[in-house]
């Protein structure tokens, strides 16, 4: 992997934003000091909308959260029901998110399933969430995390829930200078 020459990439990337390619420029999997340094860079026109990281219950990245938010970027999260089970991206022994009890108790609580719980924990939070499926009536389901509240108290116990435990961790780029997960956030 080269080292990330910031400012070439960051001038294409406004280049193309201006001729109107681009709505927008956000970043994925960027910690704290990386955001830091986009946002110190001399010259910068657009800072990011957005920072696409992992986060769910087990990872719940309030630190980062608080950051992001402090800075009006907005967080948004990949994996928020932990992840597909493909031996490729992670350890196959890791927990499944979605059969913690903790998790399960709420969501029998509010009549829902374990994953409109880890949904509606991260949208409470100010967290955009991509939840990608391709079943039907997965799909059907995830709509409703609009239609019901989790309390103060719900949130606290989902919070509790954090192990800052990651299910991608890319460790193939662990070594790379520039790796984001070496950082506390």
């Amino acid at each position: 992997m080269k080292e990330i020459n910031w400012g070439q990439g960051r001038r294409a990337m406004e280049k193309c934003k201006e001729a109107g390619l681009a709505k927008s420029i956000g970043v994925s999997n960027f910690n704290r000091r990386q955001l830091e340094m986009i946002l110190n860079k001399p010259g910068l026109k657009y800072k990011p909308v957005c920072n696409q990281v992992e986060c769910h219950p087990y990872l719940n990245q309030s630190k980062l959260l608080d950051f992001c938010k402090s800075k009006d970027i907005v967080l948004v999260a990949y994996s928020a029901l932990g992840t597909q089970r493909l031996e490729l991206w992670m350890d196959l022994n890791s927990p499944v998110l979605l059969e913690d009890p903790v998790l399960c108790a709420l969501a029998k609580k509010h009549k829902r399933s374990p994953a409109l719980i880890a949904l509606r924990y991260q949208l409470q939070r100010g967290v955009v969430v991509l939840a990608k499926s391709y079943n039907e009536q997965r799909i059907r389901e995830n709509v409703q995390v609009f239609e019901f509240q989790l309390t103060s108290e719900d949130m606290k116990v989902l919070d509790g829930l954090n192990r800052n435990f990651r299910y991608i961790v890319l460790d193939f780029f662990a070594g790379h200078p520039d790796y984001p997960f070496s950082d506390e956030y």
